[in-house]
Protein backbone atom coordinates (compact mmCIF):
# COMPACT_ATOMS: atom_id res chain seq x y z
CA UNK A 1 0.00 0.00 0.00
CA UNK A 2 1.36 3.23 -1.17
CA UNK A 3 1.47 6.09 1.68
CA UNK A 4 -0.13 9.66 -0.05
CA UNK A 5 2.19 12.45 1.24
CA UNK A 6 0.69 16.37 1.03
CA UNK A 7 2.95 19.08 0.84
CA UNK A 8 2.04 21.86 3.69
CA UNK A 9 4.77 24.77 3.22
CA UNK A 10 6.96 25.63 0.19
CA UNK A 11 10.52 26.56 1.74
CA UNK A 12 11.75 29.71 -0.44
CA UNK A 13 14.83 30.21 2.04
CA UNK A 14 12.08 33.06 3.80
CA UNK A 15 13.17 33.64 7.77
CA UNK A 16 9.93 32.38 9.56
CA UNK A 17 10.09 29.25 7.67
CA UNK A 18 10.09 27.11 10.68
CA UNK A 19 8.86 28.38 13.86
CA UNK A 20 7.95 32.31 14.83
CA UNK A 21 7.31 33.56 18.18
CA UNK A 22 4.66 36.36 19.25
CA UNK A 23 6.35 39.09 20.42
CA UNK A 24 3.17 39.68 22.90
CA UNK A 25 2.87 36.39 24.94
CA UNK A 26 5.57 34.25 23.86
CA UNK A 27 3.50 31.57 21.51
CA UNK A 28 5.63 29.81 19.29
CA UNK A 29 4.06 28.72 16.17
CA UNK A 30 4.27 27.51 12.44
CA UNK A 31 3.46 30.80 9.85
CA UNK A 32 0.63 29.26 7.84
CA UNK A 33 -0.43 26.49 9.58
CA UNK A 34 -3.64 27.35 10.58
CA UNK A 35 -3.77 24.54 13.68
CA UNK A 36 -1.31 26.68 14.52
CA UNK A 37 -2.75 30.09 14.27
CA UNK A 38 -6.24 29.00 15.82
CA UNK A 39 -4.13 28.10 19.10
CA UNK A 40 -2.02 30.90 18.79
CA UNK A 41 -5.00 33.09 18.51
CA UNK A 42 -7.03 31.46 21.70
CA UNK A 43 -3.58 31.73 23.65
CA UNK A 44 -3.02 35.47 22.74
CA UNK A 45 -6.16 36.63 23.61
CA UNK A 46 -5.93 34.87 26.74
CA UNK A 47 -2.78 36.20 27.55
CA UNK A 48 -3.64 39.71 26.95
CA UNK A 49 -7.20 40.16 28.03
CA UNK A 50 -7.38 37.11 30.57
CA UNK A 51 -8.57 33.61 30.73
CA UNK A 52 -12.32 32.79 30.29
CA UNK A 53 -14.51 32.28 32.93
CA UNK A 54 -18.03 31.26 33.70
CA UNK A 55 -19.41 31.94 37.19
CA UNK A 56 -19.56 29.58 39.65
CA UNK A 57 -22.84 29.02 42.20
CA UNK A 58 -20.91 29.21 45.24
CA UNK A 59 -18.48 31.76 44.16
CA UNK A 60 -16.86 33.75 47.53
CA UNK A 61 -17.38 37.35 46.22
CA UNK A 62 -14.72 39.98 48.47
CA UNK A 63 -16.02 42.58 46.74
CA UNK A 64 -18.30 43.99 43.95
CA UNK A 65 -17.75 46.69 41.25
CA UNK A 66 -21.39 47.38 39.68
CA UNK A 67 -20.03 50.38 37.56
CA UNK A 68 -17.52 48.33 35.65
CA UNK A 69 -19.24 44.78 36.49
CA UNK A 70 -16.40 43.62 37.68
CA UNK A 71 -16.06 41.57 41.45
CA UNK A 72 -13.11 40.25 43.23
CA UNK A 73 -13.25 36.50 44.79
CA UNK A 74 -11.31 34.21 46.70
CA UNK A 75 -10.59 30.39 46.03
CA UNK A 76 -9.09 28.09 49.06
CA UNK A 77 -7.31 24.95 48.42
CA UNK A 78 -10.17 22.59 49.63
CA UNK A 79 -12.70 24.28 47.83
CA UNK A 80 -14.23 22.19 44.44
CA UNK A 81 -11.80 20.87 41.85
CA UNK A 82 -13.15 23.06 39.35
CA UNK A 83 -12.27 26.00 41.02
CA UNK A 84 -8.90 24.86 41.59
CA UNK A 85 -7.98 23.67 38.15
CA UNK A 86 -9.09 27.86 37.16
CA UNK A 87 -6.57 28.96 39.70
CA UNK A 88 -4.02 26.59 38.52
CA UNK A 89 -4.73 27.61 34.91
CA UNK A 90 -3.93 31.27 35.83
CA UNK A 91 -0.63 30.51 37.88
CA UNK A 92 0.49 29.02 34.95
CA UNK A 93 -0.41 32.39 32.60
CA UNK A 94 1.36 34.17 36.04
CA UNK A 95 4.72 32.05 35.94
CA UNK A 96 5.18 33.28 31.48
CA UNK A 97 6.05 36.83 33.05
CA UNK A 98 6.85 36.18 36.88
CA UNK A 99 8.80 32.65 36.94
CA UNK A 100 7.09 29.48 37.69
CA UNK A 101 7.67 26.76 40.48
CA UNK A 102 7.15 29.21 43.64
CA UNK A 103 4.08 31.42 43.14
CA UNK A 104 1.89 29.25 43.95
CA UNK A 105 1.12 26.65 47.79
CA UNK A 106 -1.42 24.67 49.68
CA UNK A 107 -1.74 27.39 51.76
CA UNK A 108 -2.65 29.95 49.67
CA UNK A 109 -5.53 32.28 49.01
CA UNK A 110 -5.87 33.38 45.48
CA UNK A 111 -7.92 36.66 45.03
CA UNK A 112 -9.62 36.86 41.08
CA UNK A 113 -10.55 39.74 39.60
CA UNK A 114 -12.95 39.67 37.40
CA UNK A 115 -14.15 41.53 34.37
CA UNK A 116 -16.35 40.81 30.96
CA UNK A 117 -15.98 37.09 32.13
CA UNK A 118 -12.56 36.88 31.83
CA UNK A 119 -9.77 36.88 34.95
CA UNK A 120 -8.57 40.70 34.59
CA UNK A 121 -5.87 40.16 37.57
CA UNK A 122 -4.67 37.56 40.42
CA UNK A 123 -3.44 38.15 43.96
CA UNK A 124 -1.04 34.98 45.69
CA UNK A 125 -1.09 35.90 49.52
CA UNK A 126 -0.06 33.62 51.80
CA UNK A 127 -0.37 33.31 55.54
CA UNK A 128 2.57 34.83 58.08
CA UNK A 129 3.84 35.91 61.20
CA UNK A 130 6.65 38.52 60.77
CA UNK A 131 7.61 41.30 58.11
CA UNK A 132 10.29 43.57 57.78
CA UNK A 133 9.69 46.71 56.84
CA UNK A 134 11.53 48.32 53.80
CA UNK A 135 13.97 51.75 54.28
CA UNK A 136 13.30 54.12 51.49
CA UNK A 137 15.91 55.81 49.75
CA UNK A 138 16.48 59.08 51.51
CA UNK A 139 17.44 56.80 55.12
CA UNK A 140 19.53 53.87 52.88
CA UNK A 141 21.79 56.79 52.39
CA UNK A 142 22.75 57.22 55.69
CA UNK A 143 24.55 54.06 55.89
CA UNK A 144 27.33 56.12 54.41
CA UNK A 145 29.36 57.98 56.83
CA UNK A 146 31.74 61.13 55.69
CA UNK A 147 35.10 61.20 57.69
CA UNK A 148 37.33 64.49 58.47
CA UNK A 149 38.83 64.24 54.92
CA UNK A 150 36.11 64.06 52.86
CA UNK A 151 36.16 60.33 52.38
CA UNK A 152 33.37 58.29 52.02
CA UNK A 153 33.38 55.18 54.37
CA UNK A 154 30.82 52.21 53.57
CA UNK A 155 29.13 50.95 56.74
CA UNK A 156 28.39 47.30 57.19
CA UNK A 157 24.94 45.78 56.86
CA UNK A 158 24.11 43.06 59.06
CA UNK A 159 21.41 40.74 58.80
CA UNK A 160 21.29 38.01 61.33
CA UNK A 161 24.57 36.11 61.02
CA UNK A 162 25.46 37.51 57.07
CA UNK A 163 27.10 40.96 56.51
CA UNK A 164 27.19 43.07 53.59
CA UNK A 165 29.15 45.62 52.95
CA UNK A 166 28.53 48.49 50.00
CA UNK A 167 30.68 48.86 47.55
CA UNK A 168 31.07 53.06 46.85
CA UNK A 169 31.85 54.13 43.30
CA UNK A 170 33.11 57.80 42.16
CA UNK A 171 30.92 59.05 39.37
CA UNK A 172 30.81 61.28 37.28
CA UNK A 173 29.10 64.99 37.73
CA UNK A 174 25.76 64.69 36.18
CA UNK A 175 22.41 67.07 36.07
CA UNK A 176 20.44 67.03 39.59
CA UNK A 177 17.20 65.36 37.60
CA UNK A 178 19.26 62.87 36.31
CA UNK A 179 21.00 62.31 39.46
CA UNK A 180 17.62 61.10 41.16
CA UNK A 181 16.74 59.05 38.51
CA UNK A 182 20.10 57.10 38.05
CA UNK A 183 19.94 56.36 41.85
CA UNK A 184 16.22 55.06 42.02
CA UNK A 185 16.94 53.00 39.34
CA UNK A 186 20.73 51.53 41.18
CA UNK A 187 18.92 51.48 44.95
CA UNK A 188 19.57 48.33 46.52
CA UNK A 189 15.84 47.06 48.35
CA UNK A 190 17.18 47.27 52.53
CA UNK A 191 14.91 46.04 55.07
CA UNK A 192 15.17 47.07 58.80
CA UNK A 193 16.42 44.60 60.97
CA UNK A 194 13.81 44.36 63.62
CA UNK A 195 10.81 42.14 62.21
CA UNK A 196 6.82 43.45 63.02
CA UNK A 197 3.71 41.26 63.17
CA UNK A 198 2.12 40.52 60.21
CA UNK A 199 -0.77 37.99 58.77
CA UNK A 200 -0.67 38.61 55.61
CA UNK A 201 2.30 38.57 52.94
CA UNK A 202 1.86 39.02 48.77
CA UNK A 203 3.80 36.15 47.11
CA UNK A 204 2.67 37.57 43.70
CA UNK A 205 0.30 40.04 41.98
CA UNK A 206 0.01 40.15 37.97
CA UNK A 207 -2.82 42.05 36.06
CA UNK A 208 -3.27 40.94 32.70
CA UNK A 209 -1.56 43.70 29.67
CA UNK A 210 -4.64 44.98 28.37
CA UNK A 211 -5.84 45.75 32.22
CA UNK A 212 -2.65 47.02 33.53
CA UNK A 213 -2.72 50.53 34.73
CA UNK A 214 -6.61 50.54 35.67
CA UNK A 215 -6.51 50.12 39.32
CA UNK A 216 -6.72 46.28 38.96
CA UNK A 217 -3.98 45.61 41.13
CA UNK A 218 -4.75 48.06 43.59
CA UNK A 219 -8.71 46.68 43.85
CA UNK A 220 -7.04 43.31 44.61
CA UNK A 221 -4.83 44.54 47.26
CA UNK A 222 -7.97 46.06 49.34
CA UNK A 223 -9.46 42.93 48.76
CA UNK A 224 -7.32 40.78 50.45
CA UNK A 225 -7.02 43.59 52.87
Amino acid sequence: MKRKYAQLHLNFGQSDFMFSNCKTCGFKFVPGDEEDAKLHKEFHKNYTHGIGFKSWRNERVIETHSLENSRVILVLNDDPPAHVRKVEEVIKMMEMDLGDGWIFHKHCKVYLFISSHRVAGCLVAEPIKKAYRLISNSVEKSAVTTTKDGKLTPTIFQFGNISFQRELRRKNWLPKNERKSEDALLGAIVCENDAVTAVCGIRAIWVTPSNRRKHVATRLLEAAR
